[in-house]
């Protein structure tokens, strides 16, 4: 992935306004390729790694944070869990729900209205990289308080040297494992586990850091 196009360090309001709409109607453009393209990628060690650390009783209420297309909802479901699925672009919204019969919310990432403790896990495979890292906080203070106490946040993000800005129509920030250590524990969550993907390679060719958060309990 090439080093995105540099921005300034303070995005105004109608700054984060064009990084949304520009990011989605990007990904709206692209909706069926991007579907053809991911539909066949091998998740399975980030869904087991969610998986393994909710220590409540299955099923489980699972939020897929940027479910796209809903290739991982459908995964969630078939193996007898309540995923539920949120993205922003409408496109996807339309095919998550068709394609996995689950539940889907259309919101914009910048301007959630999540419900209060109401999930056992969060999977965000590959989105919350399009936060601005000056709105990361506010995201995740939400994440947060939409898992139950006990609850497993997931992510994986392309990695980077923490630049952030446009690559092409995407906008994107890219952490290092320490910057996002730094902002995950500033959020409240406890660290459980992290590795590089894809497994089996030298960590030079791992372009993607996955880890996994547990909001503590009372």
């Amino acid at each position: 992935m090439k080093p995105p196009e540099k921005i300034p360090t303070a995005l105004e309001a109608s700054d984060l306004e064009q990084i949304t709409a520009t990011t989605l109607q990007h990904y709206a453009a692209s909706a069926e390729s991007f579907r053809e393209g991911t539909r066949d990628h091998d998740v399975s060690q980030n869904i087991a790694a969610l998986l393994r650390h909710i220590e409540e009783p299955p099923p489980f209420s699972i939020l897929d944070f940027g479910c796209g297309p809903g290739r991982d909802l459908k995964t969630f479901r078939a193996l007898g869990h309540q995923p539920v699925g949120l993205d922003g672009c409408p496109r996807f919204v339309d095919m998550a729900r068709a394609d996995s019969g689950c539940e889907v919310w259309q919101q914009d990432f910048l301007q959630l209205d999540l419900p209060t403790e109401r999930f056992d896990g969060i999977f965000a495979n590959a989105s919350l990289f399009h936060i601005p890292a000056q709105e990361l906080s506010q995201v995740l203070s939400k994440l947060y308080a939409t898992l139950r106490p006990g609850g497993v946040l997931f992510s994986s993000n392309p990695r980077g040297h923490n630049e952030e800005g446009w690559n092409g129509n995407r906008y994107g920030s890219y952490h290092d494992l320490d910057a996002w250590r730094r902002h995950l524990a500033a959020a409240g969550f406890v660290e459980l586990e992290h590795y590089y993907r894809p497994a089996g390679l030298p960590c030079g060719q791992q372009p993607w850091l996955a880890s996994v958060w547990r909001k503590p309990k009372a």
